[in-house]
């Protein structure tokens, strides 16, 4: 089961450089790493699905969220300084509006769900150390089974692609502009989207949850669900920083059944 389809891609199109083709790999390690790391709390961490989020507190964050992303450069997810507080605020919001942390507070219309996770404290430390896991164990499980596959042919493309592959290190936390954050008080925010997520895949293979308990029982896929049953908008917002001298998180996810359109 796929997590995102892309009926469009084909081998052709994949990168022949043996470099990009690792770096490739690493990026799709990296995304899938922190869906991962931001979806398994009720499967790993004792978290729950919370909804009856109010309307009118998930709307304003949704359209906080949106100011943020505008405000921000192409180049950087570093928010300005005119933005921090909006950051500040919706970080602070489990305090303000009495919002567990680790949990998901979801808020739900037909064919549009959101969901938004915070995490504070020791909650924090945990995701980074699971999202490195993550990586780790995906990066690793790809580099024995490309030897496997292509060692053995002596091809100078495969057996470079293989030494690029080994040379691959990513700290998550780095990524993250995790020291960057804590050093200089900053709010960081970065996103990921795509037009069709496996909604299926979400809830079985992450979150170990019926799909209905994510989007509601109206815009449940039937028992026998087709490709496009399954097929939800989605993008994800992480926004980190201090608050309070204390590290904060918040992912806000937005899902919209696919033939439905767009999302705000």
């Amino acid at each position: 089961m796929n997590m995102f389809d892309d009926p469009n891609e084909s081998p052709a199109e994949r990168p022949l450089n043996p470099a990009d083709r690792a770096k490739e790999k690493s990026d799709e390690f990296r995304m899938h790493a922190e869906l991962a790391a931001v979806f398994e709390g009720i499967r790993k961490f004792g978290a729950q699905l919370i909804p009856g989020l109010d309307p009118e507190l998930a709307r304003e964050a949704q359209r906080t969220f949106a100011r943020l992303e505008k405000s921000k450069s192409v180049e950087s997810p570093v928010l300005p300084e005119q933005s921090m507080a909006d950051a500040s605020g919706l970080l602070k919001l489990p305090e303000v509006r009495d919002l567990s942390t680790n949990d998901y507070h979801i808020h739900r219309r037909p064919g549009e769900v959101m969901i938004f996770r915070w995490l504070a404290g020791s909650e924090v430390e945990t995701f980074y150390d699971r999202i490195q896991a993550h990586f780790d164990a995906a990066l690793t499980g790809c580099r024995e089974e490309e030897r496997h596959e292509h060692e053995w042919k002596q091809d100078p493309q495969q057996l470079a692609y293989l030494t690029a592959l080994d040379a691959v290190e990513v700290k998550m936390a780095e990524r993250y502009l995790r020291e960057i954050i804590r050093t200089h008080k900053i709010f960081v925010l970065s996103t990921q989207s795509a037009d069709e997520l496996n909604i299926a895949y979400l809830a079985d293979y992450i979150m170990s949850v019926p799909v209905g308990d994510i989007v509601g029982p109206k815009s449940a896929p039937p028992s026998e669900p087709t490709e496009a049953d399954l097929a939800w908008f989605f993008k994800l917002f992480s926004l980190r920083g201090i608050v309070d001298g204390a590290e904060r998180m918040c992912f806000f996810t937005y899902l919209q059944k696919s033939d439905d359109g767009f999302g705000e």
